[in-house]
Parts: structure tokens; C-alpha cells; sequence
């Protein structure tokens, strides 16, 4: 059986940070689970934080980021594929595949072997770890986390993208802060308008993924071991540990 770590959860719950500190921990090499982090260029608008991935002295390897040119179709399929090539790849090292991301249906299409294209998935045995994090402290950490971005140059880098080409149409296709700055680039909605209405979609956005979460569990039956943030980094490390052996000895 292929035995897969998973670490999911919503949009700025700290999904990369602790996956990369238990990669550190565990020996193992990080597989994203984003279905727009996959594009080159589009670095700030989907929170790519690569510098998560440094640990105290060590970068941790990761997967499928930067794998399509901005304004290509990227699906579940294409997905799949990379998925499965880098299972490969990581474990012929003897290391361990930690999922991490907030993708719904891209987790779930391993999970649970969804056949886009007609050929049978393997069949993988996945720790499924959700970080819980308090609704208010998410709202709060969404708000401040879109107002930095802003400062870095996230209406830049959207600019960038229509000025090399990638079309206003498939940007706003994108969604979220693609879509919303695109139509301020565009003239459409004013600054502060922007803003406002990107908080907005981010919020619900966030709470999609937490029912699409809760009908992997309640409605699929796929098991989530959930922990909440506020539980120290050390303490969630050790219990992750702790369950990961248990499912190495079952095998």
C-alpha cells in the first residue's frame, strides 16, 4: 500500500509553515496540493511563501509549483499525473511524500483514486491531518495577510501578467485576487472597492473549503485527524509523528 502524509486545512491557517517544519522533522519532501500555485509568475496572489520552506538551516524539496505558464489551463488530471511522478520520485529516495495544500478536489482525487482519464489511480493509504483555526483569528489573519500582500506588490504582479501577455479573461478566471485586481487594472472597480470585495470573496472562499472538508468526513467517509493551531508547533509535530508510525505498522 502507498502510505501518504496529508496536511490540509483553509486558506491561511499555516498549512506550508508546519508542513515544512515536519518535513524538517521527518525526512520528508513537501507535493502542494494548490491548484494555482501551479502557475509561474503568479507568486504573491496565491500565497506561494517560499520562504516557508527554509527551515533552520535546511530548504526542503517541493512539488508541483511553478509547473504551467500563467494562462494555460492547468486541471485534476495534469494534477494527478505530476502527483504521481513525484510520489515516485520521493519515495526511490527512501524519503517520505507529505500532501499539503487546500485544494479540495485535488486531495481528494488521491484519496479516494478518482479516474479522470479512464485508467485506474493506485490506491494510497493517507494520515490525514486538518489544522483548525479559531473562525475569528482566520478572518483576521485573511484581513492582514491580503493588506501585506498588497504592499508587496500583488497589483504589480498582475500587471506584469496582462503586460506579458496572459489574457484579462483567463485572470479573472483564476479568481480571488487575480480576478479582482484584474477588474481594478481594467477600470472597473475602484481601489478601496477592490479591496473590499476581495476580503470578502477570500472569507467565503475559506468557508467553501471548510464544507468541502467536512463532506470529505461526514458525507465520503475519509478520516481527518483534526488539530488546532493554537496547540504549540512541538506538540502537533510529536502527535503527527506519533500517528504516522502507527499507520507504518499497520501496513
Amino acid at each position: 500500500m502507498n502510505n501518504l502524509l496529508t496536511i490540509l486545512g483553509p486558506t491561511a491557517c499555516g498549512k506550508t509553515r508546519f508542513a515544512a517544519q515536519l518535513a524538517y522533522e521527518m525526512d520528508a519532501e513537501i507535493i502542494s496540493a494548490d491548484s494555482r500555485q501551479v502557475y509561474r509568475g503568479m507568486d504573491i496572489g496565491t500565497g506561494k511563501d517560499l520562504a516557508d520552506y527554509h527551515v533552520k538551516d535546511k530548504d526542503i524539496p517541493y512539488h508541483l509549483i511553478d509547473v504551467a505558464d500563467a494562462g494555460t489551463r492547468y486541471n485534476v488530471y495534469e494534477w494527478q499525473r505530476g502527483f504521481l511522478d513525484a510520489y515516485a520520485d520521493i519515495t526511490s529516495r527512501g524519503r517520505t511524500p507529505i500532501l499539503c495544500g487546500g485544494t479540495g478536489m485535488y486531495i481528494e482525487s488521491v484519496i479516494k483514486g478518482y479516474e479522470f482519464d479512464g485508467r485506474a489511480f493506485p490506491p494510497f493509504r493517507s494520515l490525514i491531518i486538518g489544522l483548525d483555526i479559531d473562525r475569528e483569528e482566520r478572518r483576521e489573519k485573511i484581513s492582514r495577510r491580503l493588506r501585506a500582500r498588497l504592499d508587496e506588490g500583488m497589483v504589480e504582479e498582475v500587471k506584469g501578467l496582462i503586460d506579458r501577455g496572459v489574457s484579462t479573461e483567463r485572470l479573472i478566471r483564476y479568481g480571488l485576487e487575480y480576478k479582482y485586481l484584474t477588474l481594478y487594472l481594467m477600470g472597473e472597480l475602484k481601489y478601496e472597492e477592490m479591496v473590499s470585495l476581495l476580503e470578502i470573496a477570500i472569507h467565503q472562499f475559506a468557508k467553501r473549503q471548510m464544507t468541502w472538508f467536512r463532506g470529505m468526513e461526514e458525507r465520503r467517509g475519509i478520516q481527518i485527524h483534526w488539530m488546532s493551531v493554537a496547540m504549540p508547533v512541538e506538540e502537533r509535530i510529536e502527535q503527527v509523528k506519533e500517528l504516522w508510525q502507527k499507520q507504518i505498522v499497520l501496513e
